[in-house]
């Protein structure tokens, strides 16, 4: 029996080889993958070739700590059910439910402290999109929005509209949207967003703006993962107005206009990113804590509505270029992996 990986072998192409499946050293397990989820954000920044050469792949995952180059094993939501023992581990382990950052695979080895017990209750479907949703904690915690404020979010990515969830559950003003999709901008409205735009349209821009007058945004979300978006975050926040940045541009560029109404109006910019905490919550907030709110609010999510593709393995091919090509037509895409 061998096992089915993905892999990245140059921009804008996707295999899937069989290799040998790998047997646990003492203090690793076995586990076989049920579902793993595509984050179209980065990944495609990997399968578009758009990542940083002289980075590592990623430094704070154990299974990416490589150094970046082609062919690539990528990816790092894997849910699947434990099904051998390194020599020293208990038993308690055996058949576990579990989550690990991993690439897509159908078979990883891993560490006990690389995995993630699940709930038996919670569907792996739903499981596979708990590395979106901690990173949605991370950012409205990173924003910390207040009551009564208001908020806008660009970009309706799954990440996007996971936050757009998240804050539609506190006692704001507004929560407004810009996504260029129909089907995202209809499914943040699902999730409470107030009023969903079209950035693309620009007469209906210009009338938001107008809206907010000199008020402005207390607070803006840039998700899309386009730099060029900073700049209508700017135009539509206000006065000492925050903006936060969850978006990772991998080597992606643009001109940002921080001229005139970023330097008078004191506009902060705030970095979000979910391998870490801010320093001033870790007195009281640690990696577990916010983990465990991220799995909390999962169960109140609409999952299924958000899951638009289920792609097998060994269709992962097709899965990329549904999502490089036709965007407007996907929310969460899934890789599914046969028992």
């Amino acid at each position: 029996m061998q096992r089915r990986r993905v892999w990245f072998e140059k921009p804008f192409c996707v295999s899937v080889r069989e290799e040998s499946i790998p047997a646990p050293a003492a203090d690793q397990v076995l586990v076989q993958t049920i579902v793993s989820a595509i984050s179209a954000g980065t990944e495609l920044l990997f399968y578009r070739g758009q990542v940083p050469m002289t980075m590592p792949v990623d430094a704070t995952i154990p299974a990416l700590t490589g150094p970046m180059g082609y062919p690539l094993s990528y990816g790092y939501a894997c849910v699947g059910r434990v099904i051998h023992l390194g020599s020293s581990i208990s038993d308690e382990w055996r058949n576990r439910f579990v989550f690990s950052f991993q690439p897509h695979t159908s078979h990883f080895v891993a560490r006990v402290d690389e995995l993630i017990p699940l709930p038996n209750d919670l569907a792996a479907h739903q499981a596979a999109l708990l590395p979106n949703m901690e990173t949605a904690v991370n950012l409205v915690m990173d924003g910390a929005p207040l009551i009564g404020e208001n908020v806008i979010v660009l970009g309706q990515g799954i990440v996007g509209l996971l936050t757009t969830a998240l804050l539609a559950q506190m006692p704001l003003t507004y929560l407004w949207v810009f996504d260029r999709f129909a089907l995202r901008r209809q499914m943040a409205r699902t999730l409470g967003a107030m009023e969903a735009f079209d950035p693309e349209d620009a007469q209906k821009v210009s009338e938001v703006t107008a809206r907010l007058s000199a008020n402005g945004a207390d607070l803006t979300y840039e998700l899309t993962g386009n730099p060029e978006a900073l700049n209508l975050a700017i135009a539509l926040t206000g006065f000492e107005g925050r903006i936060v940045i969850g978006s990772w541009y991998g080597e992606k560029r643009a001109a940002i206009d921080l001229g005139g109404k970023f330097h008078r109006s004191r506009l902060r910019l705030i970095s979000s990113q979910v391998s870490t905490l801010a320093s001033h919550l870790t007195a009281r907030w640690n990696k577990a804590r916010r983990l465990n709110v991220a799995l909390a609010m999962l169960r109140q999510l609409p999952y299924e509505q958000l899951i638009t593709h289920r792609f097998k393995i060994d269709d992962a091919a097709h899965a990329y270029g549904l999502l490089d090509q036709h965007p407007e037509q996907a929310l969460q895409v899934l890789l599914e992996y046969e028992a």
